[in-house]
């Protein structure tokens, strides 16, 4: 979900990033006397960084079971993709050679959160295209009061096709939106965000039955979930109204497929959803958590240490929320932290190196703990 959609059709902190235009003099050069670099002094997680794409908005890059692709949504009008369509791309391993993303997606509607099955052969991703061919309509904010509004666009469902395009299988067909699907570390089962019982909340579904069981129940947005690597939690990020104004505002903008999730926190949980429990407490947006290798620590984008609602820098901390530990270091927009498969690199999404212009692009780089 841009993850921003959210992780979004287009996230939350994501669009918080576009609201305004980073001043980035040079987009050649990579040094600490620039504020358009690939890499920041104080960086020292980061090692043999790479940008992989370069152009248009790139966001929620995930490595393959193998490690060896990644599948992302793009949107580029100047190459005529006027919303999100999922790509894949092989991740480069020698000097010179390039990043070349292939579409997976229909070319149609608009599409998020994409990941790789277990066999490589095929993936999953959300998509509007059978609602219609057309992107669906942004919400217009300034109904609002000018707050970000999501929309939660009933015509998403869940598909599973091969690496051609083809469709093979349609994971979801509720009336509501179903989105926001990942896969647990033995590609078995498939958590997802639904509105289909009347919230936003999360589920897990058996690939091989379709049987499934939802697991949140609380009020508020629930989505962005991940099985952490031992496949034993999962991490999400969730907003909770609690103030009879906030219950009425959530509602009744639910009630139009809408959510305005500009406050969100951590939550952690067993795999079936139980002992769930709120891990971070610092205010504004805390999202596209993830756990770490370990399984213990999280990596996550927030904008806590900004009033005005950005930048957007990666983080991590214990998964009791302490040592709270800042890693990147852009002045608009670094978000979607994930691991690969191995624990050796680390790819995210940035405004870094975009010659002042509003591009997010995918980054890549060898972890150093």
């Amino acid at each position: 979900m841009k993850k921003s959609v959210l992780l979004f059709g287009i996230s939350v902190a994501l669009l918080a990033a576009f609201a305004f235009k980073a001043v980035h003099p040079d987009v050649a050069k990579t040094s600490a006397s620039t504020n358009d670099t690939v890499l920041y002094p104080d960086e020292q997680h980061f090692k043999n960084i790479q940008q992989l794409t370069f152009g248009g908005d790139n966001a929620e890059a995930y490595f393959s079971y193998d490690g060896k692709w990644l599948i992302f949504q793009k949107t580029y009008a100047k190459e005529g993709i006027p919303c999100d369509q999922m790509y894949i791309a092989k991740i480069p391993t020698k000097p010179g050679e390039k990043f070349v993303p292939k579409l997976v997606s229909t070319g149609k509607g608009r599409t998020t959160c994409g990941a790789f099955t277990k066999d490589g052969k095929h993936v999953i991703y959300a998509s509007t295209h059978l609602g219609s061919g057309d992107c669906p309509p942004v919400p217009d904010r300034s109904k609002y009061g000018n707050k970000y509004i999501w929309p939660l666009y009933d015509s998403y469902d869940i598909f599973m096709a091969d690496l051609n395009g083809k469709i093979v299988k349609q994971l979801t067909n509720s009336k509501g939106y179903d989105a926001e699907a990942t896969l647990s570390p033995d590609g078995k089962k498939m958590l997802y965000t639904s509105t289909k019982d009347g919230d936003i909340d999360m589920y897990v579904m058996d690939l091989k039955t379709g049987k499934e069981k939802r697991i949140t129940n609380l009020l508020g947005y629930d989505g962005g979930g991940w099985f952490s690597p031992d496949g034993k939690k999962i991490i999400w990020r969730a907003s909770r109204p609690k103030t009879e104004e906030e219950i009425k505002e959530y509602k009744e903008l639910l009630a139009q497929g809408l959510v305005a999730p500009t406050n969100m926190e951590v939550w952690v949980a067993n795999a079936d959803g139980s002992n769930a429990k709120q891990v971070s407490t610092f205010g504004q947006a805390n999202w596209a958590p993830a756990y770490m290798p370990d399984s213990k620590r999280i990596i996550f984008a927030s904008n806590h240490e900004y009033k005005r609602g950005f930048p957007f820098n990666l983080y991590t901390m214990n998964e009791d929320g302490t040592n709270l530990t800042k890693i990147s270091r852009d002045k608009g927009f670094d978000a979607f932290p994930m691991f690969s498969p191995d624990g050796k690199k680390i790819v995210f999404c940035s405004n870094r190196n975009n010659g002042g212009t509003r591009d997010t692009n995918i980054f890549i780089a060898d972890w150093v703990e």
